[in-house]
């Protein structure tokens, strides 16, 4: 594969996949019952939400998109409650393309191509539909617990999980409408392995994200998952990104903001999807 289709592939499958939080994701107290079994779990899983404000990290990335697959390096950075970047490099030096994640939007940067996307989470079919947006995402991205459209998690919000035990490990759940969100932890350090959300769609089908963490090493005093596996599955297709954390630090020194240059053309949501499902 050249370097041309390779990183048309990059640009368009690794924001798909996710077209699918200064403070510590705290659980804030209020007068309500739960199960102390459960109350145990929930506040061990939540408990260990990170401390640190800044992640950073190089990155290797490994997509798939049906038969097509590609590895590139890059770069993570993420500052809680504000941003997640991602740049994927060409040739190890160059960048190629830039994700932009914030509480109001989401960007892409093409930038071999000069073009750009930017657009808010209710243009993001998946995400609009899943009830997902910038906190959320963090959640998944920082490997915790969370419900969508709260930052925060109270004991009343978590009595509207439903817990079960499965061996060593528990799966915590949560559904509303048409959605249900499912997370697999270790009962005795509270840590998720698995998570999977499902959008039911009995017209047009299913669609489900499915986030799986690895490799848990330490970050402060908490740990952190430096491989992360995502597949993201609709009716037609199926795309599968891999994520190797490599170095994790917690850098402060860099740009939570992309300037689009007026040299850049925007491009739209459906062009996207059109070159996606084109591959």
């Amino acid at each position: 594969m050249n370097l041309s289709k390779v990183l048309k592939l990059a640009i368009l499958a690794v924001p798909l996949c996710f077209g699918s939080c200064g403070t510590k994701k705290t659980v804030t107290q209020a007068p309500v019952t739960i199960p102390a079994e459960k109350q145990d779990l929930l506040h061990k899983v939540a408990d260990n939400a990170q401390l640190t404000k800044f992640i950073t990290s190089k990155v290797k990335f490994e997509v798939k998109v049906g038969d097509q697959e590609l590895a590139l390096t890059g770069n993570l950075r993420m500052k809680r409650d504000d941003v997640i970047q991602m740049q994927l490099m060409a040739f190890g030096f160059v960048e190629a393309a830039r994700l932009e994640f914030t509480q109001e939007y989401v960007l892409v940067m093409d930038r071999i191509n000069k073009q750009y996307l930017k657009v808010p989470y209710n243009q993001v079919d998946f995400m609009r539909n899943s009830g997902l947006n910038f906190h959320s995402l963090q959640a998944l991205f920082w490997n915790e617990l969370f419900q969508p459209g709260r930052t925060t998690l109270t004991d009343e919000n978590l009595a509207a999980f439903e817990t079960e035990q499965d061996g060593d490990n528990a799966i915590i759940t949560y559904a509303k409408d048409k959605l249900s969100y499912k997370w697999l932890a270790a009962q005795n350090t509270g840590l998720i392995s698995i998570v999977n959300v499902l959008y039911k769609d009995k017209f047009h089908g299913n669609t489900q994200l499915n986030w799986d963490y690895k490799d848990f090493k330490a970050l402060g005093t908490k740990q952190f998952p430096t491989n992360n596996t995502i597949t993201f599955t609709t009716p037609d297709k199926e795309l599968k990104l891999n994520i190797v954390l490599n170095y994790l630090k917690n850098d402060t020194n860099w740009e939570t903001r992309t300037k689009v240059s007026d040299k850049y053309r925007e491009v739209t949501v459906d062009d996207i999807l059109r070159r996606f499902m084109a591959l």
